[in-house]
C-alpha cells in the first residue's frame, strides 16, 4: 500500500522564514533517491538547491515555482513505499475499507538544515457520502491546503472538493466558493480552468500609452538588500572620502606577475591588489575592521576583529549580494586571487550558499567594473566600513616635474565616524592609496 511523506521547506540559513520556489527539478511520477536535489528556491541570501532525505515516488507538486511560502511549509508529497502491498479488497458487506493514514513518521533532518515535523494526512470523508472514483492520493489531502491559505472551511452537507493548493489558492484570489463546483478533471477533481470560468473574468482594457509600465514583486535578494541598506543608512552615522591615485606601478607589476609560474592560470585583476592592500592597511588602523555594538553593557561596546572576512559586493541577476572570503589576512596575493576568481562566479551562477555572505568585517566594492571612476557606498550592516575601488584610467599626471600619461585610479571610503574618527578613516585610505601607488611599499608593513 502507498505510503505518502510530505516533504517541507527546510530552513537554509539562521533567521530563515520563507522562500520562494525557482524551479523543480522533478515531476509527480519521477522515482527520486535519497538526497537527490528536487527544487531551488531563492531565500534573502541566495539560490538554494534542496536535497530530499527519501527515496520513492513523486506523487504531487504542492507549491508552483514563482510561489513564496513560509518555512516548515510542505512542498512535494512523495510515495516512500510504491511497490508495497496492495490495499486490502473490499469487506463482504460491500463496504470499502477507511483510507489509510499516512505515516506519521518524523522527517529527519537535511545535512545542515532544520525542518519542523511534517506529517501528511488525507482528509476524512463522511460515511454518507458517496466515493468518487479514485484519484492520486495527494490530490485530496489538507494539509498543503490548510498551509497555503490557512485552516479549511468546513465541509457542506458532507461534500468535499477536490482540489490541489495551487487551485484553491486562485480560487481564494478570485472568490470563488469550491463548493459550488463540478470538477471536469478524472475522479471529480476541480482545476484552474474550472476555477477560472466560474469566475468570469471581464476582459482585460486595452493597453494605452500611459500603461507601458509593469510592476515587479519585491522580494527575495531585492527586498533584503533594500532593509539592510535602508537600516545601516539610517543607523549609522557615514562619512566618505575620496582618493585619486596613480596606479602604474601597480599596473607594471600586474603584467610581470602574470608572466610568473607562481601565478599561471591565476586571473590576477586589479581587484586582487586593492584586497591585499586592505589586509595590510588593516594591520595599521584596526579601528576600520571593527564594529559598533550597542546592545552590549550599559552603554555599548566596539567589537575589534582580530581577522579579516572580507566581504566582496557581486552584482547578480538576482539582485546584489557580498559573499565572504574568510580570513583572507592570511592569504597571500595569488591565494586571494583565487579565491576572487571562485567567488565572483559562484555569485553570478546564483549558487553562493547563505553561510558564505555571514560575518563579514569589511567590504570592497568594485564599481569601476562598470566603468565608473567612483562612489559614495553605504556600509554593510555588522560592519564598519567599505571601500569603493573605482575604474582605472589614462589620465595626464605631474611625475617628477613633467607631465606624463599616468594609470589613475579612484578610491573612496564610508565608515561609521562611531567608530572611526576621521583621522584613522584618512590613515587608512591614505595607506590602501599608497600600496597601490608603489607595492614595494608592503614590505614596510
Amino acid at each position: 500500500m502507498p505510503e505518502y511523506k510530505q516533504f517541507p521547506l527546510a530552513d537554509t540559513a539562521e533567521g530563515l522564514t520563507e522562500a520562494e520556489i525557482l524551479g523543480w527539478r522533478v515531476k509527480p511520477g519521477d522515482e527520486v533517491q535519497v538526497n537527490q536535489i528536487v527544487v531551488e528556491i531563492e531565500t534573502a541570501k541566495a539560490a538554494v538547491e534542496l536535497p530530499i532525505p527519501w527515496a520513492g515516488v513523486v506523487t504531487e507538486l504542492l507549491v508552483e515555482p514563482g510561489q513564496t511560502v513560509e518555512v516548515g511549509t510542505p512542498i512535494l508529497t512523495v510515495d516512500v513505499d510504491p511497490h508495497g502491498a496492495e490495499a486490502p479488497a473490499p469487506a463482504a458487506n460491500g463496504s470499502a475499507p477507511a483510507p489509510r493514514q499516512a505515516a506519521e513518521e518524523e522527517m529527519k533532518p537535511l545535512v545542515g538544515y532544520g525542518s519542523k515535523n511534517v506529517v501528511a494526512k488525507r482528509r476524512p470523508r463522511k460515511a454518507a457520502t458517496p466515493e468518487p472514483a479514485p484519484v492520486e492520493a495527494a490530490a485530496v489531502e489538507a494539509a498543503p491546503a490548510q498551509a497555503v491559505n490557512g485552516a479549511a472551511a468546513p465541509p457542506r452537507g458532507g461534500y468535499v472538493p477536490l482540489a490541489k493548493p495551487p487551485v484553491r489558492k486562485l480560487a481564494k484570489e478570485l472568490g470563488v466558493d469550491l463548493h459550488t463546483l463540478s470538477g471536469s478533471a478524472e475522479g471529480g477533481v476541480i482545476t484552474r480552468e474550472d476555477v477560472r470560468r466560474a469566475a468570469q473574468p471581464s476582459a482585460p482594457a486595452p493597453v494605452t500609452a500611459g500603461e507601458r509600465e509593469r510592476r515587479v514583486p519585491i522580494k527575495g535578494v531585492r527586498k533584503a538588500t533594500a532593509q539592510a541598506m535602508v537600516t545601516s543608512a539610517f543607523t549609522a552615522p557615514h562619512v566618505t572620502e575620496f582618493l585619486t591615485v596613480d596606479v602604474t606601478p601597480m599596473m607594471e607589476l600586474r603584467e610581470k606577475l602574470k608572466k610568473s609560474p607562481a601565478f599561471a592560470g591565476v586571473k590576477l585583476t586589479p581587484l586582487a591588489f586593492a584586497a591585499k592592500a586592505v589586509c595590510l592597511a588593516v594591520r595599521r588602523t584596526p579601528d576600520v575592521n571593527a564594529v559598533w555594538d550597542g546592545s552590549a553593557g550599559t552603554a555599548g561596546e566596539i567589537v575589534y576583529k582580530d581577522y579579516v572576512h572580507l566581504g566582496i559586493a557581486a552584482a547578480t541577476p538576482r539582485g546584489l549580494v557580498v559573499p565572504k572570503i574568510r580570513d583572507a589576512d592570511g592569504m597571500s596575493l595569488v591565494e586571494l586571487a583565487g579565491a576572487l576568481d571562485e567567488l565572483t562566479t559562484t555569485a553570478r551562477d546564483g549558487k553562493t550558499p547563505p553561510e558564505a555572505m555571514r560575518g563579514g568585517t569589511f567590504t570592497i566594492t568594485n564599481v569601476g567594473v562598470f566603468g565608473v571612476d567612483t562612489g559614495t557606498p553605504i556600509i554593510n550592516p555588522g560592519e564598519s566600513a567599505i571601500l569603493a575601488v573605482g575604474a582605472i584610467r589614462d589620465m595626464p599626471w605631474v611625475v617628477d616635474g613633467e607631465l606624463a600619461v599616468r594609470k589613475v585610479m579612484q578610491l573612496s571610503l564610508s565608515f561609521d565616524h562611531r567608530v572611526i574618527d576621521g583621522q584613522q578613516g584618512s590613515q587608512f585610505l591614505a595607506d590602501v592609496g599608497a600600496l597601490l601607488a608603489d607595492p614595494a611599499v608592503a614590505i614596510t608593513y
